[in-house]
């Protein structure tokens, strides 16, 4: 099995849309979507999230989100604390590097969710461009959200028209990551077709 664990942002476009989410196991390496209690905590922090995403405490997506929620033991934490430490200075020793090209610095939580990917030897899911050129200096696995789905829709756990739905619904909300806007029409053009 091979954990994929999801960035708060990775989570909210696709809990609503794919049920259920957390636990699901596919593909041939048997990937695992979960997601920390870090991610939880950071919508429980931001108003703006808090408003834009209300289904988020309904007890349906609570529920599935502690029964599918990672314990760590203290060794763990520590090791994940001690890598998160290393991340986060190496962030805020050349912050120009993470403000170019429409990235953002990492957040500690950013540090924190790659550190756990690097000690846990999982896969992390994001769209933030800051933590991808971070995870590659640090050669931690990171996909964006829309390698995700063309895995699930190869091993045939989301349909095609649930894709096309999902990319419909963020673009719908202004939520639709340039990363998926590049792929649209190479990556998916049997879904979407090619620009014109």
């Amino acid at each position: 099995m091979i954990r994929v664990l999801l960035d708060t942002n990775a989570y909210l476009r696709l809990a609503k849309r794919i049920r259920p989410l957390l636990g699901v196991t596919f593909g041939q390496k048997r990937y695992t979507l979960t997601i920390l209690k870090q991610v939880e905590d950071e919508v429980f922090k931001s108003a703006r999230l808090k408003f834009h995403y209300p289904w988020f405490t309904e007890a349906e997506f609570d529920k599935e989100r502690l029964s599918k929620r990672i314990r760590l033991s203290s060794d763990e934490r520590e090791a994940i604390d001690a890598a998160t430490s290393i991340l986060r200075a190496h962030v805020l020793a050349d912050t120009s590097a993470y403000t170019s090209h429409g990235r953002s610095p990492p957040s500690p939580t950013d540090c924190f969710l790659l550190a756990f990917a690097q000690v846990r030897e999982s896969i992390l899911v994001t769209d933030d461009l800051g933590m991808h050129l971070l995870a590659k200096e640090f050669d931690i696995d990171i996909w964006h959200g829309h390698e995700l789905l063309k895995r699930m829709i190869g091993a045939k756990v989301i349909s095609n028209d649930l894709v096309r739905e999902i990319f419909s619904a963020l673009e719908d909300n202004n939520d639709l990551p340039r990363s998926w806007q590049e792929v649209r029409h190479t990556v998916f053009k049997k879904l979407f077709g090619l620009k014109s």
